[in-house]
């Protein structure tokens, strides 16, 4: 096996055994309260706050606001689905995943339920 191909072999293994360890994590403080996401859309940050009770999640992203039904999977998983949706897309269901917790903020993975596609964001509890 050539230096080059081990040196592959190698970062792959690290790369898998760093996936596979549990990072300290602390999602029941997150369950509830005030929080805020920014995300970049086009090139501009844009930010959305959302309070979340044990079963209900009401979001405010420009000047608008959604409500959502929140459905604990176990402490780190949860699914939303919108109560009034306004088209196709927003009748799909969204799986959330927390990933880590930071303090006051939180990693997490989400996308639709179902889907292989899934993307990451962080959270940051405010109240």
């Amino acid at each position: 096996m050539s230096n080059y191909n081990f040196q592959l072999l190698l970062l792959f293994f690290i790369l898998l055994s760093s996936c596979q360890q549990r990072v300290e994590c602390n999602p029941k403080e997150f369950k509830t309260g005030t929080f805020e996401f920014s995300q970049t859309v086009n090139g501009k940050k844009e930010t959305t706050q959302f309070i979340r009770t044990d079963k209900l999640q009401i979001e405010t992203y420009k000047g608008k606001t959604d409500t959502a039904t929140v459905r604990w999977i176990n402490d780190y998983e949860f699914i939303l689905q919108k109560i009034h949706p306004k088209n196709r897309a927003e009748e799909k269901a969204i799986s959330m995943r927390i990933i880590e917790t930071h303090g006051a903020s939180y990693t997490f993975e989400y996308g639709f339920v179902g889907a292989t596609k899934k993307q990451i964001g962080i959270v940051t509890k405010i109240h």
